[in-house]
């Protein structure tokens, strides 16, 4: 968990997005983001657009999926795409229209920290605990960067479902030999940086729960074996969901 809130200026941009500017034209166009040195979107984005725009903001709503049908992020905006901008903009309490516009992209401006990372994860929580770093996996080491952050922003989907209460990440990335050194199952998702062990506030029920609407195909939780400690989210092509006590 990293930080609590924006600074009284990052507000007031938010502020400013969302009202226009007084005697300014009928269609604002986005503010510049609270973190510029990360994305900032140019247009407003809708059903039919493509390309890099479209898949940075699905690495922004992918936690906010149907449930059991995780967002693609292959830069394509369609129907499936602006269910879950809907979803998000019905989360935080904006105008659901599953447009992405300026208000929206000011709330991902609120969110988004100059390296990308969402409000509330870094990516030091997820770095091997045998001290690799992010190296030594089953992937390049930008492959894994990746696949974290994409890993990140679901979780701080889930994190906001569930009151905002924090999430706490005892595993995420494995280098190969971390994993072999702890019993980790072999091509574990671990050494891949699409999987995170959690903890936190929430019951780990809940967390599991919750997850299957968060873009998470692997869940493990509790009445799985060696799963009574933690909840194992990951990303994964087919479902696998095996937490006995909870659903």
């Amino acid at each position: 968990m990293k930080r609590t809130g924006r600074s009284v200026l990052a507000l007031l941009g938010a502020f400013t997005l969302s009202l226009g500017l007084a005697g300014g034209a009928g269609v604002v166009d986005p503010a510049p983001a609270a973190a510029d040195s990360c994305y900032t979107w140019g247009e407003t984005l809708s059903q039919g657009d493509s390309g890099s725009d479209v898949r940075e903001l699905q690495v922004r709503v992918a936690g906010w999926a149907a449930y059991g049908d995780p967002v693609d992020i292959d830069g394509i905006y369609g129907p499936e795409t602006a269910s879950a901008v809907e979803r998000f903009q019905r989360g935080y309490g904006l105008a659901v229209d599953g447009i992405a516009g300026p208000e929206t992209y000011g709330q991902i401006y609120e969110l988004q920290d100059a390296d990308c990372t969402p409000a509330h994860f870094a990516f030091s929580e997820f770095t091997s605990n045998d001290g690799s770093g992010f190296s030594g996996g089953n992937t390049s080491t930008s492959n894994v960067r990746t696949n974290v952050l994409r890993n990140m922003w679901k979780l701080e989907a889930l994190r906001h479902k569930l009151g905002d209460r924090p999430l706490y990440v005892s595993s995420g990335f494995r280098s190969v030999s971390h994993n072999d050194a702890v019993g980790g199952a072999p091509n574990s998702k671990h050494t891949y940086g699409t999987a995170a062990d959690l903890t936190g506030a929430p019951s780990l029920c809940d967390i599991a729960r919750e997850a299957r609407s968060s873009g998470f195909n692997g869940i493990i939780g509790p009445g799985a074996a060696g799963h009574n400690d933690h909840t194992h989210l990951d990303t994964r092509s087919g479902r696998y969901w095996n937490a006995p006590n909870c659903f």
